[in-house]
């Protein structure tokens, strides 16, 4: 069954237990019925019903066996066939008097009460289950235990007045259960019957008769047989159908499962029921959707790291290498407008503004590259430290107008970037005489959260938006890009000559 995988065990767990309980219930069965039963009344149940029986199919015996004939001819020659005398009653199944028993002997006319009676055999030491066939007056007839009855001798019990009679006496060091039972003689219609016989059984104490399988393991066996026939099948397709909905369930969370190990969180595991199953497909995909979100987290966290890194680097090599050249280029224009004759004395000078402008804007990009420890600071003293670095560094007056706002992590990191490519991108492009950065609060529609907005606006020469990616390179596609991913809003305002404002919309964090 381990190739058809769980639904294939759960059918065979199926058919073993029920086998299992059926072959149980058939131990139980076969227990009670060879548990000893060596009560005396249990004993002396057996013998009499033997005695009983057996005293009924002789008295039909004799009445029929002719009416000129003695009563101990009829009793010496009934047919004892079906009784314990030829070994086929009840102690005959119980495997104790064989077929082989010896026949009775032929015996003489019986004597008169007044002929000298026969010698009393007593009774020997119990061997085993006897039965005797007596005279009406105790005298042998025939007998099972010719060693301790034998035919002609006399039978030591005491004979009833009429009807049945038995008991236990004492026979050399133990209790022999026995019972007697008269054998009527019917002469005649309406003829009142008379004492032909008597049928003595024996049993020794403790003796019950052993069970013949043959006779009783069928009967016992023979139902659990068919049970078990039936149950085999039934089993099977009880636990094939019973078991399916689960197996397709484990089959479903394990593919998705699979799907997930390969890199694939979107799968979901559908939900039915609220049972341990349903517990666990609840459970599996909570852990994807927040293994999910972590996978993102870590891959955002690694581009913002990658592109940090980047920002790093390139400002590095712009102030080892083109800030010196700038800053010699200046010098070289300097000395040039000092030196050089008037007619070459106004290129030098225009030579000189140029190297102080493209060293402002090298300023201003190695500022928008600078990093920041927002996680340090916080949101708004990492924001006051790019303003002040602008306004100290390259002259240029910055109004701050912060509110406390509640972003996640990644919002905040946002706004940060955003502050400093957008006053980054005024002083380099635009020469304002201010720039004013504001972060306000506004609340949202009914029943929705509330809004972050951040504004960055400058009174420079403005610019056209049809020109911004040739003029602005990437600024303002990563400012974008940046807000966007995070279910914000972005917004450039503006045109040539009349300033330009820069907006940012983010969700506010939930309290």
């Amino acid at each position: 069954m381990w190739r058809f995988g769980l639904r294939g065990r759960m059918a065979a767990s199926y058919v073993l237990v029920t086998a299992t309980a059926v072959l149980l219930v058939e131990t139980v069965l076969v227990l009670a019925y060879l548990a000893p039963r060596a009560s005396g009344d249990d004993l002396m149940s057996i013998v009499r019903e033997q005695a009983s029986a057996d005293a009924k199919v002789l008295s039909l015996a004799v009445s029929g066996g002719g009416a000129n004939r003695s009563e101990r001819d009829l009793l010496a020659g009934a047919d004892v066939r079906g009784t314990g005398l030829d070994g086929r009653g009840p102690l005959r199944r119980a495997g104790q008097w064989g077929p082989d028993a010896p026949p009775a002997p032929e015996l003489p006319a019986p004597t008169s009460p007044s002929s000298s009676p026969a010698p009393v055999i007593p009774a020997a030491a119990p061997g085993g289950p006897a039965e005797v066939l007596t005279d009406a007056y105790g005298e042998i007839v025939r007998s099972t235990a010719p060693g301790r009855y034998a035919a002609g001798g006399r039978l030591g019990v005491a004979l009833p007045s009429g009807g049945d009679g038995g008991g236990v006496r004492d026979a050399s060091g133990g209790g022999a259960t026995w019972w007697l039972s008269p054998v009527l003689l019917r002469a005649g219609e309406g003829a009142p019957p008379r004492t032909a016989g008597y049928v003595y059984v024996e049993a020794p104490p403790g003796w019950l008769p052993p069970p013949v399988p043959g006779e009783w393991l069928a009967p016992l066996l023979a139902p659990g047989g068919v049970v078990l026939a039936v149950v085999v099948p039934v089993g099977l397709v009880f636990g094939m159908l019973a078991t399916r909905g689960l197996t397709r369930r484990v089959r479903r969370l394990a593919d998705v499962t699979a799907a997930v190990a390969a890199g694939d969180f979107r799968p979901r595991v559908p939900v039915r029921g609220a049972d341990e199953v349903a517990t666990l497909e609840r459970s599996f995909n909570a852990m994807t959707d927040r293994l999910g979100r972590a996978v993102e987290a870590a891959g955002l966290a690694a581009r913002a790291e990658a592109r940090q890194a980047e920002r790093g680097r390139i400002a590095r090599e712009l102030h080892d290498s083109i800030s010196q050249d700038l800053f010699s280029l200046s010098l070289l224009a300097g000395g040039m407008r000092r030196a050089a004759p008037e007619a070459l004395r106004a290129r030098a000078e225009s030579m000189e503004q140029v190297s102080a402008r493209a060293m402002r804007e090298m300023q201003a990009l190695l500022l928008e590259l600078r990093p920041v420890a927002l996680e340090d600071a916080g949101l708004l003293p990492a924001v006051e430290e790019v303003c002040a670095a602008y306004e100290t560094r390259l002259g240029v007056r910055v109004i701050r107008e912060l509110a406390e706002v509640a972003l996640s992590p990644q919002a905040e990191h946002a706004v940060l970037r955003v502050v400093q490519e957008a006053v980054g991108n005024a002083v380099r492009h635009a020469a304002p005489g201010e720039v004013a950065v504001r972060l306000s609060r506004r609340d949202g529609a009914a029943g929705r959260p509330g809004e972050v907005v951040l504004e960055v606006a400058d009174d420079g020469r403005g610019f056209d938006p049809g020109e911004a990616r040739a003029r602005h390179g990437m600024g303002l596609t990563l400012m974008r890009e940046r807000v966007t991913e995070l279910g914000g809003g972005f917004e450039v305002r503006g045109g040539p000559g009349g300033g330009t404002t820069v907006v940012a919309v983010l969700p506010e964090r939930a309290p």
